[in-house]
Formats: C-alpha cells, structure tokens, sequence
C-alpha cells in the first residue's frame, strides 16, 4: 500500500464523494464535460486578461505566426 506525500486538495475529496455515489455512465461523461468545459472558461478568461493587459490584437497574433523568430514576448 502506497502512503500520500500530500493529503488529499478539497476538489479531490468532493469528486470521491460524488464518485461514491456510483453515478451512471451517462452522468460521468457529462460531469467531465462540465468540468472540461469549466477549466477551459478559466483558462479564455486568464488569456483575455492577458491580452488586455499587454494590448495584444488579431494582428499581434498574425506577426507571430507569420514569423518564425518572434514569441510573444518579442512582439508586445
């Protein structure tokens, strides 16, 4: 039996209760679509504030892929 370096985080221990409940088939893939989709939400509303933030625009993105040798923080 392997012993946790780290104790469990809250998300884990709400998914085993909710996972204890022995969910249909059905209703896992939905639950990972609905916690799929939440994190992708997080991660758009963290890119927009960064774009925001370094006032990125549609042709900031078509300079990077246009050119090889640029990354993103080159062409701010």
């Amino acid at each position: 039996m392997t012993v946790l370096d780290k104790p469990l985080s809250n998300l884990q221990i709400e998914l085993l209760r909710l996972y204890s409940q022995n969910v249909s088939e059905e209703d896992l893939i939905a639950i990972k679509r609905l916690l799929a989709k939440y994190f992708a939400d997080r991660a758009s509303d963290e890119m927009d504030k960064l774009w925001a933030e370094r006032d990125w625009t549609n042709e900031t993105m078509d300079k990077w892929l246009s050119d090889e040798d640029t990354t993103p923080e080159e062409g701010q």
